[in-house]
């Protein structure tokens, strides 16, 4: 796999489609688009999944809520896609138990959620991970002892999925460019080349880690940019009416003992009644999300000290003897979900606001995806591919020959000899085994989770070279060999693409990777030539990063 750099070296010329934004939609369409047999080169003006696509719940799920606004078209689209990424992706999406537990006065009965639980597995053909089971009080209090048992009636257990956003979207994009694509991160557009009538050729892309300006010329150029869908239309055309209605999500972090679950669990917030999230993830829980409008910059978005409080207070409400404090969070992350805006959305609640998605083809040409979900991402790519193909055919642009991408079968890079009864345990003794030794078996299903059938690559690297083995941090699993293959294989170029979206250690370390940063600093600089002034300044763009997710202890509780 070339590096950030020699991608960058690779831009330039003529393609069949320029993708701007390396998101999961983004990262999606190239991969469709190459999968055809159109070349493809995607420019993302920061790392690949470096906005929402990082910033997510970590959820591939059906929507079970959706189905009390009517929405089964997308319920039904979303379970389909679940089967598929569970087929595609399963070393990182991940069958995850979810309770819904229902209490005396709420306003959601026991029967009306077991028609709901029915519905919901009848969309999805009976192809859920598991089938669900009713469980009573007496149960809860076996299988999820946390969880309040006052006034408690009962609860369904059901399945979806967990996924790391990021790194799907990585793979995703691994896959695009093992097929060909150009991926170039870092690579912020600049302006647009347009022919003597005006429309959209290509674009002007500045290499934001250098100076660097390259021209790309495209038969139809795609926005995939979520949150900077407007941004990148206004810079077309100044006086485009905004698509968007961009409403924060926040999460936070504590460690398993403070809040130790064994499933997802699904709240209502005690005072507006909006549908949270406390989701178990490893060493660690997760409890989220807000919903609420935003406006400012989107690399602005973060936690503040509302939202955090907010998330605390339902969290009290249903583990009492649980009760996450202010100094019990480790991290928090913030992401804007980019839903679609209207004269039929104004003015109601940001929950309700739809997560479907829109294609929208301006007059100069420009094809733009805004709105929709995670779990969508690969279908909807493949409606932005066809529309891409249908202007190229107009237009008299269309390459003669075009095959069927098949993504929905074609699995990703890490699951590719993934064993088909899933043993995630096998794969991490042959990881243990590839390392010659040096790795111990908390690490090897660390590697064997998180690259899946890759694992093998970065235990083998270890092998060549055993202080690779070293940790990141003391007594946590992540290991050096990680950040040698984040540059060489995996498009890595700063610190913060490795300690954010590659490794979690930003998420999960109690110290937010900043004791690593030096270290992680020094050998990416070996990597890449870093000069001692260019390794301090990925440093502090690391620690402004780490600030920026920590803004909300300095305001007053």
């Amino acid at each position: 796999m070339p590096t950030r750099n020699a991608m960058w070296d690779r831009l330039g010329g003529d393609v069949d489609l320029l993708v701007v934004g390396g998101g999961i939609t983004g990262a999606g369409i190239a991969r469709d688009a190459i999968r055809r047999g159109l070349s493809v080169a995607l420019v993302e003006q920061r790392d690949l999944a470096y906005g929402t696509s990082s910033r997510s719940s970590k959820l591939v799920h059906g929507g079970l809520r959706y189905l009390e606004q009517y929405e089964f078209s997308l319920v039904f689209e979303a379970v389909s896609e679940r089967r598929i990424l569970l087929d595609i992706a399963p070393h990182i999406v991940n069958p995850l138990g979810f309770l819904f537990p229902i209490y005396e006065g709420s306003s959601h009965g026991m029967g009306t959620i077991a028609a709901g639980m029915w519905l919901y597995e009848g969309l999805s053909l009976f192809r859920s991970p598991k089938r669900h089971r009713r469980l009573k009080p007496a149960d809860l209090a076996r299988e999820e002892p946390p969880l309040t048992q006052e006034g408690l009636k009962g609860a369904p257990l059901y399945y979806d999925c967990s996924t790391d956003d990021a790194r799907l979207t990585l793979e995703t994009a691994l896959d695009a460019a093992e097929q060909g694509a150009t991926i170039a991160t870092w690579a912020r557009v600049e302006s647009f080349l347009r022919d003597e009538g005006g429309r959209i050729v290509g674009a002007r892309v500045r290499d934001t880690l250098g100076e660097e300006v390259r021209e790309v010329r495209a038969r139809a150029v795609v926005s995939a940019t979520g949150p900077w869908c407007d941004d990148l239309r206004q810079l077309d055309h100044p006086e485009t009416r905004p698509l968007l209605r961009p409403t924060k999500g926040i999460h936070l972090v504590v460690a398993r003992e403070v809040l130790p679950i064994q499933h997802a669990v699904v709240c209502f917030h005690p005072v507006d009644d909006r549908v949270l999230f406390a989701i178990p993830w490893g060493d660690r829980t997760y409890v989220g999300t807000t919903d609420t409008d935003y406006e400012g910059p989107p690399e602005d978005v973060a936690a503040d000290a509302d939202d955090v409080d907010y998330l605390i207070e339902a969290a009290g409400r249903y583990f009492p003897d649980h009760r996450i404090q202010r100094e019990d969070i480790i991290s928090t992350w913030a992401g804007l979900r980019p839903l679609i805006s209207g004269d039929t959305q104004e003015g109601i609640d940001e929950s309700m606001v739809s997560r479907e998605h829109q294609i929208v083809v301006d007059p100069s040409g420009l094809i733009t995806i805004a709105g929709g979900k995670l779990t969508t991402y690969r279908r909807m790519a493949a409606e932005v591919v066809d529309a891409a193909v249908n202007l190229m055919r107009v237009t008299g642009k269309l390459p003669e020959t075009l095959v069927a991408a098949q993504t929905d079968e074609v699995p990703l890079p890490g699951a590719v000899g993934w064993p088909e009864d899933d043993d995630h345990e096998r794969v991490s003794r042959q990881v243990l085994a590839a390392s010659g030794g040096y790795l111990d078996s908390v690490t090897s299903r660390l590697l064997a989770d998180t690259y899946g059938m890759r694992g093998r690559q970065v235990a083998q690297r270890i092998k060549a070279d055993p202080s690779l083995a070293s940790p990141l941090v003391e007594g946590r699993p992540e290991v050096m060999a990680q950040v040698d293959f984040a540059v060489e294989e995996e498009l890595a170029a700063t610190v913060e693409d490795v300690l954010v979206r590659r490794t979690q250690l930003f998420f999960r370390d109690r110290d937010q990777g900043l004791g690593a940063a030096e270290a992680v600093a020094g050998r990416m600089g070996q990597l890449l030539g870093w000069s001692a002034e260019e390794r301090q300044t990925r440093i502090e763009a690391y620690r402004a990063v780490v600030a920026l997710s920590r803004r909300w202890r300095e305001e007053p509780a």
